[in-house]
Formats: structure tokens, sequence, C-alpha cells
């Protein structure tokens, strides 16, 4: 889709599955901002195929992979709800591997999510959580026009020790 400093960012298909459970299992365990941890990340090749067609045959929702030099760097995808109440929403989640965090790549990414949100699914609301003590990732999606609307008290529960998490909305 765009290419930003070596970044190339594709849509995601089901022929990826592999190297993206290889990716995930690797940055499961370089910080703890996201739902899964080191090892946690269990899905097999085929349930991964399917994760991503399922995205791919819905026309409100998309899986992005950041590359460069034709290695995953970042995995991020807008899922849009179905139910006629809620189909205005979708929701966000983003990740990159460490070793490119402050390059200016989860910019990039989260722009063609919104981009796709707007233009493609026509989407009114997009909304995340992000771990609150997680101070880039709020300044990033702050710097977007994502707004905290509010605290998921206890929402990570990380080596016995709870952890807040904030819910922002961005408002199309």
């Amino acid at each position: 889709m765009i290419n930003k400093d070596g970044l190339h960012i594709i849509k995601a298909g089901p022929e990826d599955a592999e190297a993206i459970i290889e990716y995930l299992n690797i940055i499961g365990g370089e910080s703890d901002n996201l739902l899964f941890g080191k090892g946690e990340f269990n899905l097999s090749v085929k349930q991964e195929q399917s994760f991503i067609s399922g995205i791919n045959n819905s026309a409100n929702s998309i899986m992005l992979l950041g590359k460069v030099n034709g290695e995953i760097v970042s995995v991020s995808s807008l899922s849009g709800y179905s139910k006629a109440r809620i189909a205005h929403r979708g929701e966000i989640a983003i990740s990159v591997k460490k070793s490119f965090w402050g390059q200016g790549f989860g910019t990039a990414m989260m722009k063609e999510l919104i981009k796709f949100g707007k233009e493609t699914a026509k989407l009114e609301v997009i909304q995340l959580e992000v771990k609150s003590d997680n101070e880039k990732a709020i300044h990033l999606y702050e710097n977007l026009g994502f707004v905290k609307i509010g605290t998921y008290k206890k929402f990570f529960k990380i080596n016995n020790k709870y952890y807040d998490a904030y819910l922002m909305n961005l408002y199309l």
C-alpha cells in the first residue's frame, strides 16, 4: 500500500499465516503491552488462515502487515462489527516488533487502518484499548485524534499484578 522508510504495508492473506504466527510468538515476549505474553499465542496455521480469511471476507475489516526487506515488523487490524446497532464501530489492534519502535511504523500502520475505516468501511467510531502505562502508544493515539473515554480497572493481570487499560475512541 505505501512505502515509508523501507516499510511496505500490504493486506494479509491466508498464505501469510505461518509467518504471522512466528512474528506473534516473538513479540509476545518483547513487552507487556499486548493481550498475550511469550508462548501464549496458540493458534495453529490452519486456525490463523481461517481467521485471516474471515477478515478478508468482511467488507468492514482488514488485516495489514508491515514488512521491511520481506520481514514482518508489524501486524495490525481493524475489525468492524456486523450487528446493525454497532456496525458504525470498529476496533483496532496493532503491534510493532520492538527493534522497529520509534521509527514511525506504528503511525504509518495506524493511518492506513484509519483511512480504511473512513473510506472503505464507512465507520463512524474506531476504538482501542491501551495499557495505561504505555505512554508512547497513548501519545501516538492522541496525536491521531483518539480521546480517552474511560478506564478498565484491572484489565491486565501480568505476573499476579493488575494493570488498567484506557479505552480510546476516534470519532470519524
